[in-house]
């Protein structure tokens, strides 16, 4: 009787075990066929950022020419000025510095010094900028967003380029902010990422790997719908008046994710957003080892306080399916076609992935096997979100505009026809 009575469990057993394995294959196949959709807009993607080349020889019709910073003749663009926000950057901002400051294109550098604790107002005085010492922290307001609106309201500039200490501008990156600004109203610069390490690299190009996954590739021919629009806040470019008008940055006061919150905020209101690769005149220099990397990058890839819970756990399932199971499967031994397919499909990405490094080694090609790690980060972050910056601490509570898309009144366009 027991014999019988376990045979009888176990063929129970088997058909539901059948019946979830019939599941799982099929949710994969789902997130296999969406994230082919998303890699295949990168066929037709946005060309990337380029210095414009002025014609300036006699009856070219090319623009008058214009007197930077220095008063170094350049070629036709408005007065940029430049704005920084910096809380204990002493050891990063230099590099960032000079080159701002060698640029002709740029007539404004302003450092928000947001209360820091070393010499960072102290070096960006000396190296030339003007320094605006940021006031004390409200209530509701994440640091960076109001160290930007304080240098907002001190920039004199047409154009205002937002840029984070880390980054590195190299010339002409200013001149083509300022002529993508001619098809959008807000443009945000993707980097080229400059990882020294083995497994910082690797880690790196794991998490950089899963954006793709979410959202497909950088620079996407039509804009995508508001809530789905991404940026990368280490560099912004807007015209000064427009973004007055908005409030932006009051809008996303208390959004960790502020970047992200901005432009799909303003996307909402009608802006149009440009999410463009800048990897040959921007470097960023994020992170100085694989530990930062997973503490500082995973708290914010999950963008938990910009999306709704229901987007969140199927861009989770996304990276989950298509990205770690497949390498869980192939350590194991046992891959399905359907696994190897997508490994594949991970070899190739890593491939288009080489050009958004400045060094690429061994950890890009590498990247695919920290996938599995990579889904556990952002599941935890998205579970236990951290709400610290620069050692101060947030509210762990969500905005009460958790999607960005509902913070206050939306924002009218941008006046285009007195543009330019």
């Amino acid at each position: 009787m027991r014999a019988r009575a376990a045979e009888t469990a176990g063929t129970a057993r088997r058909p539901r075990a059948g019946a979830a394995a019939r599941v799982l294959a099929a949710a994969q196949a789902v997130a296999a066929a969406v994230v082919l959709v998303r890699l295949a807009r990168g066929r037709r993607r946005l060309p990337p950022l380029a210095a414009p080349v002025p014609d300036a020889s006699p009856g070219s019709g090319g623009s008058a020419p214009w007197i930077g910073r220095d008063e170094t003749p350049g070629g036709g663009s408005p007065e940029i000025s430049v704005v920084i926000p910096a809380r204990d950057e002493e050891r990063r901002l230099g590099p960032c510095l000079r080159a701002v400051l060698a640029d002709p294109a740029v007539t404004e550098v302003i450092v928000v010094d947001d209360e820091s604790s070393d010499g960072t107002a102290r070096l960006a005085a000396a190296r030339g900028a003007t320094v605006v010492r940021g006031r004390p922290l409200p209530d509701g307001w994440v640091g960076k967003q109001w160290a930007l609106h304080q240098g907002l309201r001190e920039a004199r500039g047409e154009i205002v380029v937002t840029l984070d200490a880390d980054t590195r501008p190299r010339p002409g990156l200013f001149r083509a902010l300022d002529a993508a600004l001619g098809d959008h109203d807000l443009v945000s610069a993707g980097p080229r990422f400059v990882c020294d390490g083995l497994a910082e690299q690797a880690l790196h190009a794991s998490f950089l790997a899963t954006l793709v996954y979410r959202f497909g590739p950088i620079g996407p021919p039509a804009p995508p719908p508001p809530h789905r629009v991404v940026a990368n806040g280490q560099c912004l470019a807007f015209r000064r008046e427009a973004m007055l008008r908005a409030d932006g940055f009051t809008r996303v006061r208390g959004h960790m994710t502020d970047d992200v919150a901005l432009a799909r905020a303003l996307a909402a209101g009608g802006w149009r957003v440009g999410f463009l690769d800048a990897g040959g005149l921007l470097e960023v220099d994020m992170h100085e080892s694989a530990a930062e990397v997973w503490r500082e990058w995973g708290r914010s890839l999950p963008l938990r306080d910009v999306t709704r819970p229901a987007w969140q756990a199927a861009d989770l399932a996304v990276v989950w399916l298509a990205a770690a199971l497949p390498a869980l499967r192939l350590a194991a031994g046992r891959p399905t076609r359907l696994d190897l397919t997508l490994l594949a499909v991970r070899v190739l990405l890593t491939t288009a992935l080489r050009r958004s490094y400045a060094r690429p080694g061994a950890g890009v090609m590498l990247s695919f096997l920290l996938d599995p790690a990579t889904a556990v980060r952002l599941t935890q972050a998205t579970l236990r979100p951290v709400r610290t910056w620069r050692s101060r601490a947030y509210s762990l509570g969500r905005p009460a505009c958790a999607d960005a898309l509902t913070c206050g009144a939306r924002p009218a366009p941008p006046d285009r026809n007195a543009a330019r």
